[in-house]
């Protein structure tokens, strides 16, 4: 019997109304940043979520975890609507849904101290649910255990933010959203701030909590390098729709959606001697405030027909377990 996924997004819209300028005679409009998206997150799985600057990948995260109220849709996490709770009933939830921002220094408020810092999650319910959290010490313990687990000294708890590196930031940013023992965090480009050997450490502690803890990540990410170390499946969005969702390797070695191939076409390969083929894309990405009919990528789509400007192709799944939003794929 196959199990249920712990998180399922339907059809879900994110639309921003700009408003009108009377001096200057614009219009009203609309931007439609997330238009319709939809995938699942198996329990221990990460998805990650992937394409250029602009598409919707953090708005899709942040919909999800109602850090921006969605315009539409549907966000069930272990089958429970999430969009149709109240606020107090949020609140709840939130100890199973939790963050990881991409600027460590910019999350973390510098007038903490770092134990402070990871305790605060702890604190903020102990207030609410007094019998089912740890008292002070057991609080300070766990708050010492949260930073061995995450490569910190316990003696670290005493300094401030500005104190640390970008990695060790990182790292209490990574402690903070582990402290409720969370289902689902949502990794908003977690590494894309820090150095690349700082990077690979980031990442395998990632691993290392998931494979622990059972964790199931939304891992949004620019660079396809890290995106292959760490996920399971990928999910690539461009202005505002996802076109194709599929397992890690078939992405990477037959992408079928031609946005995907122009993507992955763009990884640089470490081999100076090594000759690949790299398919430029013409124009400029559309604006949301003004998609194109049909299928959005078929302003920039080198195999584009008549039918696609006209038709928008749904999300089928076209080999097992890829799904590909394309009419002749």
């Amino acid at each position: 019997m196959t199990q249920p996924p712990l998180l399922d997004v339907r059809d879900l819209r994110k639309h921003y109304t700009t408003p009108r300028k009377w001096l200057s005679g614009r219009k009203a409009s609309t931007v439609y940043a997330v238009d319709g998206v939809s995938f699942t997150v198996q329990r221990g799985e990460t998805l990650a979520l992937v394409g250029e600057s602009g598409c919707g990948k953090t708005t899709t995260g942040k919909s999800i975890l109602r850090l921006i109220e969605p315009t539409s849709g549907a966000v069930s996490l272990n089958g429970e609507d999430v969009l149709k709770l109240s606020p107090h009933d949020m609140r709840q939830r939130r100890r199973e849904m939790q963050i990881i921002f991409q600027d460590p220094y910019a999350s973390l408020n510098p007038r903490m101290q770092a134990g402070e810092l990871v305790a605060e999650p702890l604190n903020n319910f102990a207030q609410s649910d007094r019998a089912k959290m740890e008292s002070g010490p057991e609080r300070r313990e766990r708050v010492a255990w949260l930073f061995g687990k995450v490569g910190l000294r316990p003696e670290a708890m005493t300094k401030y933010a500005h104190e640390f590196s970008g990695g060790q930031r990182q790292r209490l940013g990574i402690a903070r959203a582990l402290a409720l023992n969370p289902k689902l965090i949502v990794c908003d480009e977690p590494v894309s701030a820090l150095d690349v050997s700082v990077q690979a450490q980031v990442i395998n502690l990632l691993t290392d909590l998931q494979a622990e803890f059972g964790i199931a990540y939304l891992f949004v990410a620019h660079d396809l390098a890290v995106v292959r170390h760490i996920s399971h499946r990928v999910a690539v969005m461009y202005l505002g729709k996802i076109v194709e969702v599929a397992p890690r390797d078939a992405v990477f070695s037959r992408p079928l959606h031609p946005y995907a191939q122009i993507l992955l076409s763009a990884v640089p390969v470490p081999n100076p001697r090594a000759r690949t083929k790299r398919i430029l894309l013409k124009g400029d990405p559309p604006s949301p405030a003004a998609p194109p009919s049909g299928c959005r990528f078929h302003t920039r789509c080198p195999e584009a027909q008549a039918r696609c400007s006209q038709e928008e192709p749904q999300l089928e799944e076209k080999t097992t377990g890829q799904w590909v939003a394309c009419h002749f794929r």
